[in-house]
């Protein structure tokens, strides 16, 4: 379009529509097509200032194709998903999570209809229909991870989920046992279950990692359980064997020589047969599940005398604070538990057996001290139910 000293713009033009509304036309840079601009203007001045923005856009790389993110929001989510390297119990949550708290809100749309304001207006409204906050700032990290693909895709020019602190949230302080309690929780429960219960308060292993040990797994000599996979159980009730969620998590931690009569017992009277053979199972034989095992637990608690808020995790928790107490430095703790969270640490700091050992040592003279560690009830095999 001619402007007043009758020369045509170098870049795009503008022109008046019938509505009396001003339109902006440009060569898409990657087509070399023209292109109208995604809005019309009130005044010609307007509409110059637009095809001026466009044009600094294009010169410094930074255009992006307003008709990218014009996909339906739910089936990138899908493709997203589909197209992730994650394990199977991984890839289950995260699917249930799209699929329940975010494809509701914003899967009629568009990937570019998702802007700021909607988000803080979804998280909001989870929160306030009583979704649990873990729930809400999973879904939240899933839905910044999402749109951060989106923006490498180029389909949106910056990611929309930019709302402070909603990414993480306040963990609750959690119960801790003293040794005395420990035992009393061991002493209450299932007699099959017992060095379960004392295992994950003195090796701080996870539940998972309990399940999926293997007789060949313990080592009385070296007093240490070698931890080299977890088990994990689908929403169908499938159960099966997984790698730690990280390398940090294949690991030898050491145990109090107090605990070798228990694992000598449990042996012999609960654990399957055959090295392969796992070390806790139920009263059938078959592979021990959390829903099985959660009424023993409960009963359990309540004959202890111990918090009812008490969770089975909360014995990690509680070996980890010991083994503080016993003097553990952090990068030893992290190594025990198998955490992997400070990376440097646990590639380039690796902590000696001696000094594990030293923990386990000092772990065994608390449970003495505290009169731990002694032979349960003679009649083990009467006193369980069948």
């Amino acid at each position: 379009m001619p402007n007043k000293k009758g020369k045509r713009r170098s870049f795009g033009a503008v022109r008046q529509l019938a509505s009396g509304r001003w339109q902006v036309r440009y060569r898409d840079p990657e087509t070399g097509l023209l292109r109208p601009a995604e809005k019309t203007y009130e005044t010609k001045t307007d509409a110059q200032v637009a095809l001026t923005h466009i044009e600094a856009d294009i010169t410094r790389g930074q255009w992006a194709d307003p008709d990218a993110g014009a996909v339906n929001f739910a089936d990138y989510a899908t493709a997203w998903l589909r197209d992730r390297k994650l394990a199977d119990r991984t890839r289950e949550r995260n699917e249930s999570v799209i699929r329940l708290h975010i494809v509701p809100t914003f899967g009629a749309g568009s990937v570019a209809d998702v802007t700021t304001a909607r988000v803080r207006s979804w998280r909001g409204k989870l929160l306030a229909a009583h979704v649990g906050e873990p729930t809400v700032v999973k879904a939240y990290q899933l839905l910044r991870a999402l749109m951060n693909t989106a923006v490498d895709d180029e389909m949106i020019r910056r990611n929309p989920c930019r709302i402070k602190g909603a990414d993480s949230y306040d963990v609750p302080e959690r119960p801790v046992l003293s040794v005395a309690e420990v035992f009393g929780l061991a002493d209450s429960i299932a007699p099959r279950y017992r060095l379960l219960v004392l295992l994950a308060a003195f090796t701080t292993l996870r539940f998972g990692e309990l399940a999926a040990l293997r007789r060949k797994d313990i080592d009385l000599a070296g007093r240490a359980v070698v931890v080299r996979r977890a088990q994990a159980e689908l929403q169908n009730g499938r159960l099966f064997d997984k790698a730690p969620k990280s390398a940090a998590g294949v690991r030898t931690v050491s145990f109090p020589a107090e605990l070798v009569d228990e694992i000598q017992r449990h042996l012999e009277h609960y654990a399957a047969a055959g090295q392969d053979g796992h070390l806790f199972v139920g009263p059938q034989g078959g592979q021990l599940r959390r829903s099985n095992f959660r009424d023993d637990w409960v009963k359990a608690r309540k004959a202890a005398g111990v918090s009812a808020e008490l969770h089975f995790h909360d014995l990690r928790h509680t070996g980890n604070t010991l083994a503080s107490t016993a003097g553990a430095s952090t990068r030893e703790l992290m190594t025990r538990m198998g955490h992997s969270s400070s990376r440097a640490a646990l590639i380039y700091q690796h902590m000696t057996s001696d000094r594990d050992r030293t923990i386990a040592d000092r772990l065994g003279a608390m449970i003495r001290k505290e009169g731990g560690g002694g032979t349960p009830g003679d009649s083990e095999e009467g006193s369980e139910r069948t």
